[in-house]
C-alpha cells in the first residue's frame, strides 16, 4: 500500500499489523523519525532520496540512444513514443511474424496498438492474449511486454518451444494498456496509477483500469471515489481503454484460450477468483500451470514466486480484468505480479529488467506448452 504522508485521506488506508509504504517530503523525513520512534512504531527506510531514485529512471535520456529503433536497448525503460515507434519499426521489418493493429483510442486520443505475433500457418488459430502497463506506474510490465517480443522474434529460428508456441498460437500482445496514464507517469507523476480521464464533479482524474470491468463492478477492493486510486468509474467499461479491449476480448473469445496480464509488484502469480473466496471450476487444469510456471521461474535466479487465486493470496479486488476474462469464457486466465516484494517498488531498477524478464519469459513459456498440451 503506497501512502503519500501529506494526503489527507492517507492515515484511514493505513491498517493496523500491516505494512504501509509511505512517500514523505524531504524535508519533514528528520521531524518525522522522532514521532515513530516515541509511538513504538517499526520502519525501515528504504529508499533515502525518492526524488533522486525517478531523476535516475527518468532523466538519463541525454546519456544514451533510447530512440535507435534499430539498436533498440530492452534493458532501460521507454516512453510511450519510443514504444510505439518500435511497434511499428517492427511491423515494417519482421512482416512474416508480426502484424500492428489498433483496438480504439484512449481517453487523450491515442491510439491503442496490439502487435499480432506469430506465422501465418492456418487460418485459424488459437490465441494468447498478453497486456502490460494497466497501472501506469508499473513500468516492469511494459518492459517485459517488449522483451517477449524481443524473444520471440530473436529465437523463433533456433528454440523448438519457440517454434511450436509461434507455428501454433497467435499471440496478441498489448505493450501498455493505459497509454495516458503511462504518458503521464513520465512526464508529470511517477506514481501516477490511473486513467486520465476527467471527472465532471471532482477535479481528481481517472479510473482505476482495473476496477473497471464489468464483473462484480465497484464491490469489494474498489472505490466509489474518483479521488481514490481504486476508483472503479461511474460504470463499468467507462474508460474507452477497457472498453476497446472488452471489445476485442468479446469478439474473439471463441479463439482466445488465455489471458495473462502483467503487473507489479509483489512476485505473485495469481488466478481466479478475484473477486470472491471461490474454486474455480478447472481448479486443476490452472492450479497445475500455475505451480509449474513459478518452478520454472524460480530456475533462473532463484526468485520464488507465491501462486494462488487473487482472492486468498493477494487481497479481494472486484472488477478485475483477469476475472472478467475468464468468466467471458477465457479458461486460462492469469495476473502477474512481478518483481520486487517492496524494497524498490514501482521503482526497480533498470539493471533488473534483464533478470525479472529472463525468468518471467520461462513462466509464460511454461503456461503456453501448458495450454496446447489437453488438460482435463
Amino acid at each position: 500500500l503506497q501512502v503519500d504522508l501529506w494526503q489527507p485521506s492517507s492515515p484511514f488506508h493505513i491498517i493496523e499489523g500491516t505494512v504501509t509504504d509511505v512517500r514523505v517530503p524531504r524535508n519533514t523525513s528528520r521531524s518525522l523519525l522522532p514521532y515513530l520512534q516515541h509511538a513504538n512504531i517499526q520502519y525501515t527506510i528504504l529508499i533515502a532520496d525518492l526524488q533522486k531514485a525517478i531523476e535516475n529512471q527518468t532523466g538519463l535520456r541525454t546519456h544514451r540512444n533510447r530512440r535507435s529503433v534499430s539498436g533498440y536497448n530492452y534493458e532501460v525503460y521507454h516512453t510511450l513514443e519510443e514504444i510505439q515507434d518500435w511497434m511499428h519499426h517492427l511491423n515494417r521489418t519482421h512482416p512474416d511474424l508480426v502484424h500492428l493493429f489498433s483496438v480504439g483510442t484512449s481517453y487523450e486520443g491515442r491510439p491503442l496498438f496490439v502487435l499480432k505475433l506469430g506465422k501465418r500457418s492456418r487460418p485459424y488459430k488459437k490465441a494468447v492474449w498478453i497486456d502490460c502497463g494497466i497501472h501506469a506506474r508499473e513500468w516492469i510490465g511494459p518492459a517485459f511486454c517488449q522483451w517477449f517480443v524481443k524473444e520471440a522474434l530473436q529465437t523463433y529460428q533456433t528454440d523448438p518451444a519457440m517454434r511450436k508456441m509461434l507455428t501454433q498460437l497467435y499471440f496478441y500482445i498489448m505493450p501498455v494498456f493505459n497509454v495516458d496514464g503511462y504518458h503521464f507517469s513520465w512526464t508529470n507523476d511517477r506514481f501516477w496509477r490511473k486513467t486520465r480521464s476527467k471527472n465532471t464533479r471532482f477535479r481528481c482524474h481517472g479510473v482505476d483500469a482495473n476496477r473497471n470491468w464489468k464483473v462484480k463492478w465497484c464491490d469489494e477492493g474498489a472505490s466509489f471515489h474518483p479521488c481514490d486510486d481504486t476508483y472503479c468509474g461511474p460504470f463499468p467499461e467507462s474508460e474507452p481503454e477497457v472498453r476497446a479491449v472488452a471489445h476485442f476480448l468479446r469478439k474473439h473469445r471463441k479463439q482466445i484460450k488465455a489471458y495473462l496480464s502483467f503487473h507489479a509488484y509483489a512476485q505473485m502469480l495469481l488466478y481466479p477468483y478475484s473477486y470472491k473466496y471461490a474454486t474455480i471450476p478447472n481448479f486443476g487444469c490452472v492450479e497445475s500451470a500455475a505451480y509449474n510456471a513459478v518452478n520454472a521461474l524460480q530456475s533462473a535466479y532463484g526468485i520464488r514466486y507465491r501462486h494462488g487465486p487473487a482472492s486468498s493470496t493477494l487481497y479481494v479486488s472486484s472488477g478485475s480484468s483477469m476475472d472478467w476474462a475468464y468468466k467471458s469464457g477465457i479458461p486460462y486466465a492469469f495476473a502477474f505480479e512481478l518483481r520486487d516484494t517492496g524494497h524498490f517498488g514501482f521503482l526497480l531498477p533498470e539493471t533488473l529488467i534483464k533478470p525479472t524478464c529472463t525468468e518471467t519469459m520461462l513462466a509464460v513459456t511454461n503456461i503456453t506448452l501448458h495450454l496446447l498440451r489437453k488438460c482435463h
